[in-house]
């Protein structure tokens, strides 16, 4: 093998490790947002597992964050729950550093 080939396998492998991470980082995010908006739902316990399940599964409809923002207001205004989508996403990215932070310890 060349080292041409050697650096190549290296970056392919760097290329899917960083997949991985982000793929991992984003479903602990949605994760972490799910149990906040289960709290703000009043859920506990095995409920607000299940609902942070629910919105992990929710990130796999379309690419980005429109399908969990879409999910969470929808069952936050179900249960009149006051929050606004600016403070959802503003949630996402706070958690989005929180879950970068945990899967690096």
């Amino acid at each position: 093998m060349t080292t041409f080939d050697d650096r190549k396998d290296a970056f392919e492998k760097k290329h899917a490790h960083d997949e991985e991470l982000a793929f991992k980082a984003t479903a602990r995010r949605n994760k972490l947002l799910g149990l906040w908006v289960a709290e703000q739902l009043g859920l506990t316990g095995d409920a607000a597992e299940a609902y942070a399940k629910e919105v992990v599964a929710a990130d796999l409809e379309e690419a980005g964050d429109d399908d969990v923002v879409r999910k969470v207001m929808g069952d936050l205004k179900a249960k009149n729950v006051d929050i606004s989508e600016h403070r959802v996403r503003t949630k996402l990215a706070e958690f989005l550093e929180t879950a970068k932070q945990q899967l690096s310890a």
